[in-house]
């Protein structure tokens, strides 16, 4: 996976940068952006090979740059693994497994993420 360009976005910098070593101790090159408006704008200044997107986020939520992503012939086909902590938090929030299964996001992984479970994911859909 070595030059691979993977854009980490979430509103948690601790998460952020949990993920982006780990991903930088396998080669990759990682992009970070704190929310969905960050992230957008990173993706314009530079296409990822892959997106790592949380759901709840300030500005824009996953699921909406998710969809925007998939509805966009530019971005159609990068890679989006939606990190969630919704489904502990379903009662709490407006956010429904639903919402999650009509993103076309590509993989999901729980939170608290397991980094090894996360990294399996990113290099089979990066094959």
């Amino acid at each position: 996976m070595a030059g691979k360009y993977i854009l980490v976005v979430d509103d948690d910098p601790d998460l952020v940068e949990t993920v982006a070593m780990m991903l930088e101790s396998k080669g990759c090159e990682v992009g970070r952006a704190y929310d969905g408006v960050e992230g957008e704008e990173s993706i314009k200044e530079r296409r990822p090979d892959l997106i790592i997107l949380d759901i709840m986020m300030p500005r824009k939520d996953g699921y909406v740059l998710c969809a925007e992503l998939k509805a966009n012939e530019e971005t159609k086909d990068i890679p989006v693994v939606l990190l969630t902590a919704v489904g502990e938090a379903v009662p709490t929030t407006t956010y429904t497994h639903a919402d999650g299964m009509s993103t076309e996001a590509d993989d999901y992984i729980a939170k608290p993420i397991d980094t090894e479970s996360l990294w399996e994911v990113v290099s089979n859909l990066l094959d």
